[in-house]
């Protein structure tokens, strides 16, 4: 094989792209991250899942987390609970269905992400931040990828054996080679900041994500990840012309809403904005493929869905498990199907996330969660799902989604349910 910089070439230092990177040098890889960005830096998806905390275990990236988690303000996670209009409900991780982690944190991305950055720093990985991939092109020998310092607009190319994009929201390779595609979900748009939260109420659980409702509008939702340090990130969800108010600054429209429920409105009555208002919209996204000649897609570069189930994380570190595996296999001399054996196998959990995404949004999964709470077994079948376990073919919610939450639905129905009264 010709001679080339690196074994392997990642674009991204985000948690997929740092992960792959240890993988890989645990084979004795050499690995060159390619990061746009200055760490630390700001980034959405602070809501780990507990499956997350097994990829990180792999990548022996747990203890930096476990060691740093109190200092950086990270808010142990057990669970995720739900309102709606008067109603709460909750699902406790540690009662799921599935093997495996029944805990997690809530992260603040920023420092998170510059923690797994600065051990794979640790561990032997190259990052060149500040850098822009503005080509790539791949032959028979080895991947080149073109890039430009933003400080200094020196240019440079860098060759590997395999490049992996962990680009996320930046999607490099989706883009340079023309991979993009519309997703299927209904595109929406999110408004979100941080408070300093000042709240004062014995009954707010903050080793849970709370997901709330809208009380009038159910394709509504809001987000609220409390951290350790008193802070909290909230955000509401909607389809773009729900959100968007032309009328209104970003800080008004977000407070607006919070004020529309009551229970929000009440946890957060002395809340006070601290960063600032930020939105994001269009972010579901897909790909005609995940693969090519010498090169994968990882995470939300590869498919993003939404975030009210904070698959993020969860799906960009089970494909730079699976990647890598493939990676280190290729390049010791095996021919892989990359369709069957990485493409196909991540989407199976994805489409599984996919179909409970949907699901929330037409509401037949909220009844699901709302009334679920008399049928144990199957809550801790579901709870396995929303804790990230969204590859367990031995949980029958996972092995046929559609049928068993259909199932589900019907038996969830207040009226076919004793604990609603």
């Amino acid at each position: 094989m010709t001679s080339t910089d690196y074994d392997v070439t990642i674009i991204g230092a985000g948690p997929s792209g740092t992960v792959a990177a240890c993988l890989l040098m645990q084979h004795g890889l050499s690995v060159c991250l390619v990061e746009r960005d200055e760490f630390p830096r700001f980034s959405i998806g602070e809501s780990l899942l507990p499956q997350s905390m097994e990829f990180l275990g792999k990548a022996n990236m747990l203890d930096a987390l476990l060691d740093n988690a109190d200092a950086l303000g990270f808010q142990f996670k057990n669970g995720a609970a739900f309102y709606r209009s008067g109603h709460h409900t909750n699902f406790n991780f540690e009662e799921k269905f599935s093997d495996g982690p029944g805990t997690t944190y809530q992260v603040k991305r920023a420092e998170f992400d510059n923690l797994l950055a600065q051990e794979a720093v640790k561990q032997g990985a190259k990052i060149l931040f500040g850098q822009q991939v503005t080509g790539f092109k791949s032959d028979e020998n080895a991947t080149y990828l073109n890039i430009i310092d933003l400080k200094t607009k020196q240019e440079n190319t860098i060759s590997a054996k395999f490049t992996l994009d962990g680009s996320g929201f930046g999607r490099v390779l989706p883009r340079l080679l023309d991979l993009e595609e519309p997703s299927e979900l209904t595109p929406r748009k999110a408004v979100f900041t941080h408070f300093k939260d000042n709240i004062d109420n014995s009954q707010f659980d903050r080793n849970k994500i709370l997901i709330t409702v809208h009380p009038t509008i159910p394709d509504i939702w809001y987000w609220a990840i409390p951290f350790s340090d008193s802070t909290i990130s909230v955000g509401v969800v909607g389809e773009t012309a729900q959100i968007e108010r032309a009328d209104q600054t970003l800080e008004q429209t977000l407070l607006d809403f919070i004020h529309a429920d009551d229970n929000l409105s009440t946890l957060l009555a002395d809340a006070q904005i601290i960063a600032p208002v930020r939105t994001i919209g269009g972010y579901s996204a897909n790909v005609k493929a995940l693969h090519g000649n010498k090169f994968a897609l990882l995470g939300n570069a590869g498919e993003f869905l939404d975030p009210v189930f904070s698959s993020g994380v969860t799906i960009a570190l089970k494909s730079a498990v699976q990647a890598t595996e493939l990676v280190v296999k290729q390049l010791q001399g095996e021919t892989i199907d990359w369709q069957t054996q990485y493409e196909e196998p991540l989407r199976e959990g994805i489409e599984v996330f996919k179909y409970f995404v949907n699901s929330w949004y037409d509401t037949s999964l909220q009844s699901v969660i709302f009334f679920a709470d008399g049928q144990p077994d199957v809550k801790a079948m579901v709870c396995s799902i929303l804790a990230g376990y969204a590859w367990d073919k031995s949980n029958p919610f996972v092995k046929n989604t559609k049928r068993g939450l259909k199932i589900l639905e019907q038996i969830c129905e207040p009226d076919n349910n004793d604990s609603v009264a």
